[in-house]
């Protein structure tokens, strides 16, 4: 089993920046596919980026792609995300997701496709 704690969000302007911190236990997740997704107040949660294992291939949605980054620490066992530039359009709840499954050429952008999730963490990004 992998448990999955999120931390480092909360309330911030327009244009600010934050930095998610997803720390593993239970299991290494060096070897896992990882991912960020967020879930605004009556919306589907949506893919925000993943990385997978080797820590270098990372794919990201549209609406943050040039603004996050996502990157691991295998050593730390642990996943974050840089957030520059927040928008008001930005605000969710962000969670964090591991997926046992591996691929070298796909990429993991749906919710279904990941074994394990945290609690979440909210950001709120006021304008």
């Amino acid at each position: 089993q992998v448990q999955l704690v999120e931390s480092g969000g909360g309330l911030v302007q327009a244009g600010d920046s934050l930095r998610l911190s997803c720390a593993a236990s239970g299991r290494t997740t060096s070897s896992y596919a990882m991912g960020w997704f967020r879930q605004a107040p009556g919306k589907e949660r949506e893919f925000v980026a993943t990385i997978r294992a080797n820590g270098y291939s990372k794919y990201y949605a549209d609406s943050v792609k040039g603004r996050f980054t996502i990157s691991r620490d295998s050593a730390k066992n642990t996943v974050y995300l840089q957030m520059n530039s927040l928008k008001p359009e930005d605000t969710a709840v962000y969670y964090c997701g591991a997926t046992v499954s591996y691929s070298g050429t796909y990429y993991y952008t749906r919710a279904s496709e990941y074994d394990y999730w945290g609690q979440g963490t909210q950001v709120t990004v006021s304008s």
